[in-house]
C-alpha cells in the first residue's frame, strides 16, 4: 500500500489547451523526457496519457530528488524541446505560443500544473481509471488499451511498450 506523498497525480495542460500534442512526434518529446526520468532513477511512471493539449502523470519521485525539481526541470525541458521543433518546422504555429513576458518570449506549458497527492490505494484507483478514460472520453479511442500514448494497455495485458513503467503495487 502506498503511503502519504508517495505518489502523485500530475496533469500539465499546454498554453491556452492548445492542441499542439496532437501530432505524435511532439507526444514522443514527453515520452523521451519520462524515459530518461525513469532510465535515471529519479522517477517510478505508474501510468500517464498524454492528450492533444495536456498530459496527465502517476508518478513517484525517487530520493534524493525532489517534486518541485523534477517537475520543475521536466516542463522546462519539455517546452525546450517542443519550441525548438516548432522553431525549426512550423514557424506559424511557434507565433501562437509568444507571450513576451519579462523572462521568456514564448510559453508552451500553462504556469500551475496540478499536483495532488495520492494517500493510499482508494485514492489511486479513481485517478488510474480517470487518466485511462480520458482518451475514450476524448474521443481518440473507443477502449482505453487502444490508445497508444497511455498505460491502459500495460495494466490491461502487463505489456509495457515503452519500458517505463512500474506498477503501483
Amino acid at each position: 500500500m502506498l503511503s502519504k506523498l508517495e505518489c502523485k497525480f500530475f496533469t500539465a495542460t499546454i498554453l491556452e489547451w492548445k492542441h499542439l500534442l496532437k501530432k505524435d512526434v511532439y507526444k514522443e518529446i514527453i515520452m523521451d523526457s519520462l524515459r530518461f526520468l525513469v532510465s535515471n532513477n529519479r522517477i517510478y511512471l505508474h501510468a500517464f496519457a498524454l492528450m492533444d493539449n495536456h498530459i496527465h502523470l502517476l508518478w513517484s519521485i525517487r530520493a534524493p530528488y525532489k517534486q518541485e525539481d523534477i517537475q520543475r526541470d521536466f516542463l522546462k525541458y519539455t517546452g525546450q524541446m517542443l519550441l525548438k521543433d516548432l522553431r525549426n518546422n512550423n514557424l506559424a504555429l511557434l507565433g501562437s505560443f509568444r507571450i513576451d513576458a519579462k523572462d521568456r518570449k514564448y510559453q508552451i506549458w500553462e504556469r500551475n500544473a496540478l499536483t495532488t497527492d495520492i494517500w493510499d490505494e482508494a485514492a489511486l484507483l479513481p485517478k488510474l481509471h480517470y487518466i485511462h478514460a480520458n482518451p475514450v472520453k476524448a474521443g481518440l479511442c473507443n477502449e482505453a488499451s487502444e490508445y497508444k500514448y497511455s498505460s491502459a494497455k500495460y495494466y490491461e495485458t502487463g505489456m509495457d511498450e515503452f519500458g517505463v513503467l512500474s506498477h503501483y503495487l
